[in-house]
């Protein structure tokens, strides 16, 4: 009986998860006009890609991204964790219950460097290191850590107890990130694991501002909203969007909804409507953390 239950439940989250892209793809009646499903792609038969379970390769220029999922279990964001519109209505526009999503990072590897971006929960059943090791990358290869924001399913794999996971590796953040974490009162109760982190990685730690290439020739692009200092990171033609979308099969066709978790919703709105604007117009492919396998949105 307990068997079948979690075969029911696995069936309905797979079921949830199909039902939600196709609304992504196909967009809602919304007074608008709706998408087409042949516009937007999540995965695309192009050379250079190269999926196995929870992992993704994608080529661009000279650059390889690697998508790698870090949950273990599968992951759906709920309908009650977005606001910005009545609840009726996004569960209209969402009739599944929810979005499909996942807790991810991403691998670049760019002029002889690998550079990764976020590090996932870092708990007991996370997968990014098994996911590394599979493509055959192991902690002390890292060069670079990028991070996005500080928020702990994006710092938590840096560490395992009191030991760096990252031994070699470079740290980079946003100055306003960090500055807002580390001094800011609104802050100060969600600051432990972050300056924790941040101190045990001190001698190897480098404050950037939006618009500076980092090594690796990687873009720091202002994504404020999710966070003080919310970055996105530009590889060639692709966007690494960290959180700009939470639920991207509701907040692709609605860019005014918000997950919960943003901090600053105006201009979280207001950010991912200019960044999905300007990917779409340049052609750019967005991969993120919390999008859904196999990590890659091709256009919309």
């Amino acid at each position: 009986m307990v068997r079948l239950k979690i075969m029911k439940r696995r069936e309905w989250l797979r079921n949830v998860a199909s039902a939600s892209l196709l609304f992504a793809m196909t967009g809602c009646a919304n007074g608008n006009k709706q998408t087409e499903a042949s516009e937007v792609k999540t995965e695309t038969p192009v050379a250079g890609v190269k999926t196995q379970t929870g992992v993704t390769t994608r080529e661009f220029g000279q650059a390889k991204v690697t998508w790698i999922r870090d949950n273990a279990k599968e992951r759906i964001m709920n309908n009650s964790l977005f606001v910005g519109a009545d609840s009726t209505k996004i569960n209209e526009w969402s009739p599944q219950g929810g979005a499909p999503a996942s807790v991810s990072v991403v691998l670049v590897e760019s002029e002889g460097k690998r550079i990764l971006v976020d590090t996932g929960n870092g708990v007991a059943d996370s997968l990014m290191l098994p996911g590394l090791a599979s493509i055959g990358v192991k902690p002390e290869d890292i060069d670079y850590l990028y991070i996005t924001h500080f928020h702990g399913d994006h710092l938590g794999g840096m560490m395992n107890g009191e030991q760096v996971v990252f031994p070699n590796a470079q740290v980079y953040v946003s100055t306003l990130e960090y500055d807002a974490w580390m001094t800011s009162p609104a802050l100060e109760k969600r600051r432990e694991q972050a300056a924790k982190i941040m101190g045990a990685y001190q001698e190897r730690l480098h404050k950037f501002s939006f618009g500076e290439t980092l090594p690796g020739n990687v873009l720091a692009i202002d994504a404020v909203g999710h966070t003080p200092g919310h970055t996105a990171y530009l590889v060639d033609k692709c966007l690494i969007i960290g959180d700009l979308l939470h639920g991207a099969a509701l907040q692709i066709p609605h860019p005014e909804l918000c997950a919960s978790f943003d901090m600053d919703r105006e201009k979280a709105v207001d950010t991912r409507k200019r960044l999905l604007a300007e990917a779409k117009s340049k052609g750019f492919v967005l991969t993120g953390m919390h999008l859904p396998e196999p990590g890659f949105i091709e256009s919309w």
